[in-house]
């Protein structure tokens, strides 16, 4: 069988469409991955407790907690320290103040950014609030602790080992989503 060039065209677009088509779907986890291995765009990485590091660096970092409230929300969102002290391979604990002042039930979600971005794949998380559903009842105030340290390996690196201020920005968003009647 002898496959012409009319034929062939067809077949090579028609090939090119299902390609981009599967390389669409497979574009946010190739990219969620890429993030995660290489910690761009300050991307955290997490860990358990067993892979807290055995060593503590003596180099100093000043870690600086930067809070916000996204303004469809009413809530008041603030760390416990603004900054923290640390050496790559110590664990700390932070916690976070929520309040909702309001007279309404109110849902919300909290995200991250790590700057500079090249520190991402160094801050490894233990434990953390983020990204996930916390609700808040009138009046209501809660504490959520973020669990962390900053891998050892982060004073061999090029992009990091002159840079001695972190910045962790926590943002809070209201979340629609979660209000009954909406989903």
């Amino acid at each position: 069988m002898t496959i012409n060039k009319k034929n062939l065209t067809p077949i090579a677009l028609v090939s090119i469409f299902l390609l981009m088509l599967a390389l669409s779907f497979a574009a946010v986890p190739l990219y969620d991955l890429f993030c995660r291995v290489t910690g761009f765009g300050g991307t955290t990485q997490n860990a358990s407790n067993k892979e807290i590091p055995k060593i503590i660096v003596n180099q100093d970092y000043k870690m600086r907690f930067d809070t916000n409230v996204h303004s469809t929300s009413d809530w008041r969102f603030y760390p416990e320290k603004n900054t923290l002290d640390l050496k790559p391979g110590q664990v700390h604990t932070v916690k976070f103040n929520v309040e909702n002042p309001s007279n309404q039930t109110s849902s919300g979600s909290a995200s991250f950014n790590v700057s500079p971005s090249s520190f991402g794949k160094y801050l490894n998380k233990i434990g953390c609030f983020c990204f996930e559903k916390q609700t808040l009842k009138p009046n209501e105030k809660q504490e959520f602790v973020l669990t962390f340290f900053l891998d050892p390996k982060v004073v061999d690196d090029n992009k990091t080992k002159n840079i001695s201020d972190v910045t962790l920005s926590f943002t809070f968003f209201a979340s629609e989503f979660y209000e009954k009647g909406k989903i």
